[in-house]
């Protein structure tokens, strides 16, 4: 799975299959039907998986799964679970649509943005999704509107449910393409200059702490480039956990155990993993 995640970290999965969207249903159906163990991902760029692997089959929604339709007259979008935040965002762009300018640094599909509610610079999908359709535990194909997903700080209604993204709509705004595209350069000039993306990360590793930031409270206790194995709290962006050389799960598993430790000491503060955590053996 190290192939399959921003990290370049995790075993193998006993499965991995990359359905089309018509596949998908009849595919989780056999599934569920077997009682087959499986899971849904994205581009895995918020995945931290055990050097055990996944158990069961692992469903990526990819290539395959990438479908954007525009709708100028309306200002809509809709776009496939599987595809890119940023190619929505660029396709966006070039349409003169307005308002998703701040996904398009995050490296993550639509379906996990949604998921995880994925925000940066000031936006999150909560601001921009009209509805979600969803694939259901039951197998059915339903339409989820945005007060329904719950959407909240990196949280979602699907966090609790069987639910599985296939595609959302998205309302954006009329808009100057050249301001539009200015916007994305500069969010993407501000990633380069602040994020550590000349190594594999899954972005930020810890959320943020009511009241602080996750980044600053390991600065301050001192933790900048703190190593453990091949895993290092970046000395670009105490927020990032990187993968310095060859990192293993456990690598990144200690360390960061190790950093919530320390910061607690030093500041009565706990820090909470952004980074979900999976596979065999993990703890």
């Amino acid at each position: 799975m190290k192939t399959h995640t921003t990290f370049r970290i995790g075993g193998p999965a006993d499965i991995y299959v990359e359905p089309s969207i018509y596949q998908m249903v009849p595919l989780i159906a056999y599934l569920r039907e077997i009682d087959a163990p499986f899971m849904v991902i994205g581009n895995g760029s918020n995945l931290l998986i055990s050097d055990d692997g996944i158990e069961g089959v692992v469903v990526a929604l990819g290539k395959a799964m990438s479908e954007i339709v525009i709708d100028e007259s309306t200002q809509t979008v809709v776009a496939a679970a599987g595809a890119m935040l940023s190619s929505v965002a660029n396709r966006a762009a070039e349409a003169g649509l307005t308002g998703l300018e701040f996904a398009s640094g995050i490296p993550g599909t639509i379906g996990g943005a949604i998921y995880m509610n994925a925000g940066a610079y000031g936006g999150e999908m909560k601001d921009v999704i009209v509805s979600a359709t969803i694939l259901e535990g039951n197998g059915e194909l339903k339409e989820i509107y945005v007060d329904d997903l719950d959407l909240s700080y990196r949280h979602s209604a699907l966090m609790e449910n069987e639910w599985i993204v296939i595609s959302a709509k998205l309302q954006l705004a009329a808009g100057n393409v050249d301001e539009i595209k200015a916007t994305i350069a500069d969010i993407r000039d501000k990633r380069i200059e602040k994020q550590p993306l000349n190594f594999p990360s899954a972005g930020s590793t810890f959320k943020r702490p009511e009241g602080y930031f996750a980044g600053k409270l390991i600065d301050d206790a001192g933790l900048r480039g703190y190593t453990v194995g091949g895993a290092q709290v970046s000395e670009k962006h105490c927020g990032f956990v990187i993968n310095k050389s060859d990192a293993t799960a456990s690598d990144v598993l200690q360390l960061m155990k190790n950093v919530d430790q320390i910061v607690y000491e030093k500041f009565g503060v706990h820090l909470t993993p952004e980074v979900r955590i999976i596979g065999r053996n993990i703890n």
